[in-house]
């Protein structure tokens, strides 16, 4: 279903979910439909979801970015358990989590909340605004997750599903890293991004459903907005900073091969190719 122009994929086990089809690269390519598709958490999936995304939208690959913490106590989700289906856990967050770089959760006796998700009380320092920092941390912090998560993307059979809990912000860098390896401009990835704003009331119905979220649940209008001005600042951090995309990604032992596995992966056949 096309809406606003992005491909929106009717679950009723989750939400957020859109097929990235359709961007178009700088040269105008379009990316193939079918071949990525992004999302929320996969844990409520019903078997007519699993039978649609498998069966109907091809998926045979499932990245899944969340933490440890998230996938013990929220479940890997009914993808998991399908034959044809290959799940790559890619946290970008370290496995561990490192106490001193936290600052002061609420109190209160610990039988009467849970431990804290990596992003909750995160301290930055650094120039960019929270949210960039926080997006760019993840290249910091988990540059092999990343690499491995584009690479399973341009697997050459089926569709990849990428997703986090949300379907926004880990989510967000993984697909638009793709995107920009693919030749997409910046200010499309960022729009793609933004079409998540939209659905944020169902997000924030979604992450209820489990006890991990609360602090998103409880203060729904903390969570920073998914805007294309955040998406274009973290591309743009990245091309000043660290090189660009592919010089960033090349740093850390992605090849030519990847790209061009990617990119033929992801790209129409020019008209008369």
């Amino acid at each position: 279903m096309t809406v606003d122009g992005a491909n929106w994929i009717q679950l009723q086990g989750a939400v957020n979910a859109r097929d990235v089809g359709g961007l178009r690269t700088a040269d105008g390519q379009p990316i193939r439909t079918g071949v990525l598709i992004r999302s929320a958490s996969l844990g409520h999936l019903t078997d007519a979801d699993v039978r649609h995304l498998v069966g109907d939208l091809g998926v045979r690959r499932v990245v899944d970015l969340r933490t440890d913490i998230e996938v013990d106590r929220d479940g890997p989700g009914a993808l998991h358990d399908q034959p044809d289906v290959v799940v790559h856990h890619l946290s970008l967050y370290p496995d561990t989590l490192d106490v001193t770089d936290r600052a002061e959760l609420p109190a209160g006796p610990r039988q009467d909340r849970t431990d804290p998700l990596p992003w909750q009380g995160e301290r930055l320092a650094t120039g960019h605004s929270p949210v960039v920092a926080a997006y760019l941390r993840y290249l910091e912090q988990r540059p092999d997750s990343v690499v491995a998560a584009l690479r399973a993307i341009a697997e050459p059979d089926g569709a990849t599903l990428v997703h986090c809990a949300a379907g926004k912000d880990r989510t967000g860098m993984v697909v638009a890293l793709a995107l920009a390896v693919a030749g997409v401009p910046r200010e499309v990835i960022a729009a793609d991004y933004a079409h998540t704003q939209s659905q944020i009331e169902a997000i924030v119905g979604h992450l209820a459903r489990s006890d991990l979220y609360g602090f998103e649940v409880g203060q729904p209008d903390k969570i920073p907005p998914a805007s294309a001005a955040v998406m274009v600042a973290v591309l743009e951090a990245i091309d000043s900073d660290l090189g660009g995309v592919l010089g960033w990604l090349a740093r850390h032992g992605w090849t030519a091969a990847d790209t061009d596995r990617l990119r033929a992966k992801l790209l129409d056949e020019p008209a008369g190719g």
